[in-house]
């Protein structure tokens, strides 16, 4: 397991993946390994199933704000993060990664951070392990389009628009959240 800091607190883990004639096979959670370098304890995990071109997010809780361990056990994702923390050398920047069934990457997105995915195959399934439980009463979704953060979703390469949900289509601009929100963003820079 090799792991590697981007964008502030932003974990990339590089898992080995061991493959023979039947397959593959690769440790997705250790609380020895993984645990300890996030530094955190995974209290709920999450499953999602998508269609290609399926874009979710970005989503994140103002109050209990959840970190996030993002695996993809099928398909191919470009999984997207904004950091919202108003303390942060990195506030209001974004990064991404993209992680599939095969390549053995995850991504840890401490609290703070607004998370998004977008689907680049078929019947992709991401599962993911969260360091609080979901509250919808505090959940929010930025805009995944907003041109203050000019997120490079691979529109370059798009066919058709993203498939969204309606939550998603209603997201809040980054001026609105910080208006709103940020001040009432319940984490620490760790």
């Amino acid at each position: 397991m090799i792991v590697n800091s981007i964008l502030g607190d932003v974990l990339v883990i590089n898992n080995t993946v061991y493959e023979d004639n039947r397959g593959h096979f690769l440790e997705c959670y250790s609380k020895n390994k993984i645990g300890e370098a996030i530094g955190k304890d995974i209290v709920q995990f999450n499953a999602s199933l998508s269609r290609k071109n399926v874009l979710r997010g970005l989503h994140f809780q103002h109050k209990n704000p959840q970190g996030k361990l993002i695996s993809v056990l099928k398909g191919k994702i470009l999984d997207v993060f904004v950091d919202l923390r108003p303390k942060s050398k990195t506030y209001k920047q974004h990064n991404s990664v993209v992680i599939s069934g095969y390549n053995g990457v995850q991504v840890y997105i401490p609290e703070g951070f607004a998370h998004g995915f977008y689907t680049l195959e078929d019947d992709t399934v991401v599962a993911y392990g969260c360091t609080n439980f979901y509250d919808p009463s505090s959940e929010v979704t930025l805009k995944w389009d907003d041109s203050d953060l000019e997120v490079d979703w691979f529109q370059a390469t798009w066919t058709t628009t993203p498939i969204l949900s309606e939550k998603d289509s209603a997201g809040l601009s980054l001026n609105e959240i910080e208006n709103k929100y940020l001040e009432k963003l319940q984490c620490r820079i760790t």
